[in-house]
């Protein structure tokens, strides 16, 4: 009979604790790398670049820089654009809206030609999709108008299953005096934001005014996404 010693006892459970160790490493490694084999950039086709008119000179703190190319972003595979053809409400009546209609935020359109874009009066105005259904949301990229550079102010983006905003509300962008968020010049690659993979059925965005003048404009909303299981 062979008998193990203390140091022996010690030994032994050294050398397994050793190997199941790097057995763990192994699998989370693999897994780490299924996780990242699941992503896939995110593209979407973009406007070409339109001048028009004037642009009006802006001082505006803690300005972001100006976007020269599209974000580099992971989503998930499968991740489409949510929001295509989806109906959009506001916060006028439809009576109110000063150019345009809501069904242009949809409808795929990014070009920043007269007729692409839809404006709402002064003030702190929103508009908002339905999704139709619950959806686990990576990212929103929003065109307000992009064919004169130019600033828009308080932009806030929230998500939520109740249509009234009332409660279970996510803010995924404030750039607001109380939010986190920086100012943005808008240009043809829009404003790509990080939901975090927010889970919602409706999309809502907020605005008031801008550093050319006190409209609302909107030219196209994308949100990607996935249908919640």
């Amino acid at each position: 009979m062979v008998r193990v010693g203390w140091s022996g006892c010690a030994a032994l459970q050294f050398f397994m604790c050793k190997w199941i160790s790097k057995i763990v490493a192994v699998v989370l490694f693999s897994a780490t790398i299924a996780v990242a084999e699941d992503k896939i950039p995110l593209t979407t086709s973009l406007p070409e670049a339109v001048t028009t008119g004037t642009p009006v000179p802006f001082i505006v703190p803690k300005l972001d820089p100006e976007l020269i190319e599209w974000p580099k972003f992971l989503v998930p595979a499968g991740t489409t654009n949510l929001a295509l053809g989806k109906k959009v409400t506001s916060s006028v009546s439809d009576s109110d809206i000063i150019t345009g209609t809501l069904d242009l935020i949809t409808d795929g359109d990014k070009t920043g030609d007269d007729g692409s874009w839809i404006a709402l009066p002064p003030g702190k105005q929103w508009v908002q999709i339905d999704l139709t259904k619950e959806a686990d949301i990576y990212a929103i990229n929003v065109w307000h108008y992009h064919s004169q550079k130019r600033v828009y102010r308080d932009v806030i983006v929230q998500i939520s299953d109740d249509p009234t905003f009332s409660k279970g509300v996510a803010t995924v962008y404030d750039n607001s005096v109380s939010g986190n968020d920086h100012p943005y010049i808008e240009n043809r690659f829009g404003k790509l934001i990080d939901t975090k993979g927010a889970k919602g059925r409706y999309v809502r965005l907020f605005s008031n005014g801008n550093t050319s003048d006190k409209l609302n404009h909107y030219i196209e909303v994308e949100v990607f996404g996935k249908p919640a299981a």
